[in-house]
This record gives C-alpha cells, structure tokens and sequence, in this order.
C-alpha cells in the first residue's frame, strides 16, 4: 500500500493512521508500486559518500512517533554499530523530501535509519556476499518489520540487495574526524537521471512502510511536514 499527503497537521496524521490501518493489514494498495529506475542506470561510476563533519539538520532529529510507536533519536553516532536486515527504497521517493528536509535521490548514496541523527555517515556491509559501501543517512525509516536500514536504489545495486531485495548487513556509524578509509571509486557527480532505455522487467523493493515522524514539537502551519506513506509488495 502507498499513501502520500503534503503539508497536513498532526490532527490529520492520526485520522489517516487510524483510517489506513486496516487497508495496511490487507495489503490493498492506493498507488503504483516502488521500484527500480525505469531506465538502465550505470551505478558503477557512483563513488561512496565521503565522510565531512557537518552540523545535525534542523529537521529530522527530535524524537518522533510513526504508526503509534515511540522512535527516540540519538544525540550522537559515536561507536554505533547495528547489526539486522536491510531494504531499499527507488522511483517512487525519487524528488521528494526526506526527513531532514533534502530531497531524496535513488542515484545518490544515501539510506533511512530510525535512530541515527541526521546526518549521520556509516559504513553498512552486506554479510552474505561481503561487499561493503559508505552511505549518507538523511531519512528516516524503515518502519517495517526487523528492518534497520533503508538504502537508496544505488546503494542497494552497489551492496547486491536490489535484486533480492532484503539482506544481512552490519551498520558502523563513521567519525568524520577519524578520516576513515574506504576505498572508494574516483569522485563522480551523482546524477538525478538516467538516459539509457531498457526494456528489463525492473525490481521492486520489499514492503516497507514510511511514513510521517510525528516530532514532538510545538506543530505550527508553517512547519514543513514530513510524507506519510506505506509501501508495501
């Protein structure tokens, strides 16, 4: 199932929590599915994100409330480490805003996490097939399951997840200052596009459900609200 609703209040967000709770529990779906780009796309030139020391964002990193569960957002990343099960997310998200109030872009070395502050740097490593990346966390999920991580589109392609979709993965929360080494393929620019036709049947991600992060904040008309979205296979 996939819902997406801009700019509402939290009185709305929980009238449409209620509201979809049983269409989540039958797997209806309201839109079209998640998936792959529907383009060939050469991630290979993609290079990991590169650890900088930056400033925790202005959105995305109060405790915060999804599907009537409590999330709390940790004040530092220092020494995280998190093993569990990793998912992606593609063109459906593809231009929309992530939690931290930047636009999500499936080409771009990023993923979700539901605890780390935003932006947090780690390394996550695929414990079936040992291949490891470096990702930008700057969304918030996934809400689904045991799962721990939400990576992009190329993420996933460069770690061997798109295809099954789900896999095993250990998550090291980097210090920038440390300048950790991870090799790395020459610094590309990411592009938001893809050119190259194909007519392959495209994967889709395993079901995972986003929605809004009810912060615990004072709510206010001019405050930028997150989406509220259930995807589901």
């Amino acid at each position: 199932m996939n819902i997406n609703i801009m700019n509402i209040n939290i009185r709305t967000y929980a009238l449409i929590a209620a509201l979809s709770a049983p269409l989540l529990l039958s797997g209806c779906g309201l839109s079209a599915q998640d998936g792959a780009p529907r383009d060939d796309f050469d991630f290979s030139h993609v290079a990991d994100a590169t650890p900088k020391n930056e400033p925790h964002s202005r959105g995305g990193n109060k405790s915060y409330t999804v599907f009537r569960k409590h999330y709390h957002v940790l004040s530092s990343s220092q020494g995280y480490r998190q093993q569990g099960i990793a998912s992606w997310y593609g063109r459906k998200w593809h231009g929309r805003r992530t939690a931290n109030g930047e636009v999500y872009n499936m080409y771009a070395m990023t993923a979700a996490h539901k605890n780390l502050p935003l932006p947090t740097y780690a390394k996550v490593t695929n414990l079936d097939n040992g291949k490891s990346i470096v990702v930008r966390i700057n969304d918030r999920g996934p809400f689904s399951g045991n799962r721990i991580i939400d990576l992009s589109y190329t993420a996933a392609a460069k770690l061997g997840v798109v295809q099954r979709g789900l896999a095993r993965v250990e998550i090291e929360a980097l210090d920038p200052s440390a300048r950790h080494r991870h090799p790395a393929l020459p610094k590309a620019s990411v592009p938001t596009t893809a050119h190259k036709k194909s007519n392959k049947k495209s994967p889709q991600p395993r079901s995972s459900k986003r929605a809004i992060p009810q912060q615990h904040r004072k709510i206010t008309p001019k405050n930028h609200a997150h989406q509220i979205a259930a995807k589901r296979r």
